[in-house]
């Protein structure tokens, strides 16, 4: 955690001034439910933008300065949003479940044993019929700086568990003030048990020609 809060003594390269692009796609095309949460908030433009937009929109982050900076932004907007400081690992601390968990650039700082204690969180965190997005660095981004890369297969390793359901994963860019153009992702689309009809297709966000799972 103290690297990360290190980073937000200036302006750390995820942090890009606004929301990511599968957050605006997810919200115009009607996939975020009135309540949200978003993982890793940072400086917490993801949860600013929907709460402009009138969802219940609260962040969590482990980074204090993170937190701060969030805090101070929707002072300054004028946003009703409530961002906390505390561990994604233990959501049930939260003391409540949301329509939607946003993850954009968490899930890809976690270790393996991480992972799988941050998927069991989720199910203190997201409703019956809820869904779960997550966008995350892939194995297609060249070079070794930056968070781990993820393939398709751990992500489907990860959250294929009784009560949630792997919907689609598909490629994407992940928006950085390093990566012109953006970083190769993968977005996927994970649902608890209970959501009835199908998952948005986000070919609008993905990259042609490459690789997709998408169960139906």
């Amino acid at each position: 955690m103290d690297s990360f809060d290190e980073a937000y003594r200036g302006e750390p390269p995820w942090d890009i001034g606004g929301a990511q692009p599968v957050v605006r796609e997810l919200e115009k095309w009607g996939r975020i439910g009135p309540t949200v949460l978003d993982v890793g908030c940072g400086t917490g433009e993801n949860v600013l933008y929907l709460a402009e937009r009138g969802y219940e929109a609260w962040g969590i982050d482990l980074a204090p300065r993170a937190i701060h900076k969030a805090r101070s932004k929707a002072v300054e907007r004028k946003l009703d949003a409530v961002f906390l400081e505390g561990d994604a690992l233990e959501l049930a601390r939260l003391g409540r479940r949301f329509d939607t968990v946003l993850d954009c650039g968490m899930f890809h700082t976690l270790e393996d044993v991480e992972r799988r204690r941050f998927a069991e969180s989720l199910d203190a965190a997201v409703r019956p019929g809820g869904s779960y997005y997550l966008l995350c660095f892939s194995e297609e981004e060249p070079g070794m700086a930056g968070p781990r890369r993820v393939t398709q297969q751990e992500i489907f390793g990860v959250f294929d568990r009784p009560g949630w359901l792997v919907r689609e994963i598909v490629p994407t860019r992940f928006e950085s003030r390093m990566h012109e153009g953006g970083a190769h992702a993968w977005f996927a689309t994970i649902e608890r048990e209970g959501r009835v009809g199908r998952s948005l297709s986000f070919e609008r966000v993905c990259a042609p020609d490459a690789p997709r799972f998408v169960r139906t």
